[in-house]
């Protein structure tokens, strides 16, 4: 028997062995509201750190494709689905890699930092270095983020210099004084959106840490101050956008909710009279008070492609924070109880998709941003394990 042959029949065990629910496909793995009114209490036993492994390799034996060399390395990328109809778009690309490296942080290996390396080769192999002709400032913005996240753990130059360069260009065409300030969604400057700025101030700050070079601390801190006062609510609801005659248009999303609340944590040591922390609970506060169900699980955000993978970035910037704050014990269950539901939420070949109270279809063509959220959840809450 092959290696690659081997390794695949032992992860198929693995998998039966672990997969126990004994559902019916579809079925709803837990009643809202009945069993844990509150959000609070345990629902099971969370997902081992083995277990955050194995969400990981599934993820990867599904999705992941080595597609040939790149100087003397290789390069990768993410399907878009279980078919393989061609790679992930760009920013849903960026947030698969994006969580190849929260895997790595829960459980590193050489093989998983390769990995990471060849996927940031892929997307310099399909869109360059530089990404000026893509009128989405936020995709550059996601981008960069994975550039700079990805520098942190290869310290590979080439990154750190494709995140400084594509941050730049976005505030060099997004920033400026109309609605008083903020970042353009796109380049026909229609809308200044939360999906752009405030991941940017994560980004900015990140290239601050690795380069000493105050200029992006000042600019995040500018994003920041304009996001507070355009987009938070002091109830913790972040809104989504607002347009060139300055009407709030969108409301608020897991990702945005996520994101701004990775933004007050990469401040909150260096203002600390920002009122960063407060805003920070009361938008963990919100997520889960307002936005959950009666069991505190993340909403099935299942509108559009794009909403699908929303809640996995949430899970990434929440549980940094909450690590990072040594907060666990307020807001840690309630992360724990979201991977246990996703993990129960799995299907017979370990994928999990975005709707963690329904058991994952055995058929049917699941696509890699949806089940991307699962994985996030399960790696991310052993920043605080």
């Amino acid at each position: 028997m092959k290696k690659q042959t081997l390794v695949l029949c032992l992860l198929s065990v693995i998998i039966t062995a672990f997969v126990t629910t004994g559902c019916k496909k579809s079925e709803p793995l837990m009643s809202a509201g009945k069993a844990v009114p509150d959000g609070n209490k345990r629902i099971a036993a969370i997902p081992t750190r083995s277990e955050a492994l194995l969400a990981m390799q599934v993820y990867n034996n599904n999705f992941y494709n080595q597609y040939g060399t790149y100087g003397p390395s290789f390069k990768a990328y993410y399907w878009k689905d279980l078919n393989h109809n061609g790679r992930m778009d760009f920013w849903t690309q960026a947030e698969a890699i994006e969580m190849f490296i929260d895997a790595y942080d829960a459980n590193p290996s050489q093989d998983f930092k390769n990995k990471i390396h060849y996927l940031y080769n892929g997307m310099r192999d399909g869109y360059g270095t530089y990404w000026a002709n893509n009128e989405f400032n936020d995709d550059i913005i996601w981008g960069a983020l994975m550039c700079i996240r990805a520098y942190a753990i290869t310290n590979d130059g080439g990154m750190l210099d494709m995140a400084k360069a594509n941050f730049d260009l976005v505030w060099n065409r997004a920033w400026d004084t109309q609605l008083g300030g903020g970042l353009w969604w796109k380049t026909d400057k229609q809308s200044k959106n939360a999906c752009v700025n405030a991941p940017a101030v994560i980004c900015a700050m990140k290239i601050y840490q690795a380069t000493g070079n105050a200029d992006y601390k000042t600019k995040a801190k500018m994003i920041m101050d304009w996001m507070v006062g355009k987009f938070y609510i002091s109830n913790g609801e972040v809104k989504g956008a607002v347009n060139a005659a300055n009407v709030i248009t969108e409301g608020t999303r897991t990702y945005t909710q996520g994101t701004f609340i990775g933004a007050c944590d990469v401040l909150r040591n260096e203002y600390p009279s920002g009122n960063y922390v407060t805003m920070a609970n009361n938008v963990m506060n919100y997520t889960k008070n307002s936005m959950c169900n009666p069991a505190g699980i993340l909403p099935d955000e299942y509108d559009t492609g794009d909403t699908q993978g929303f809640k996995g970035i949430f899970a990434r910037w929440a549980c940094i924070y909450v690590a990072s704050a040594g907060l666990q014990g307020t807001y840690g269950q309630w992360l724990d109880n979201n991977a246990t539901a996703a993990w129960a939420a799995r299907n017979s070949n370990g994928l999990m998709w975005g709707k963690w109270g329904i058991r994952t279809p055995d058929t049917g063509v699941l696509n890699s941003f949806e089940t991307h959220n699962g994985v996030s959840m399960l790696n991310n809450v052993y920043r605080f394990h």
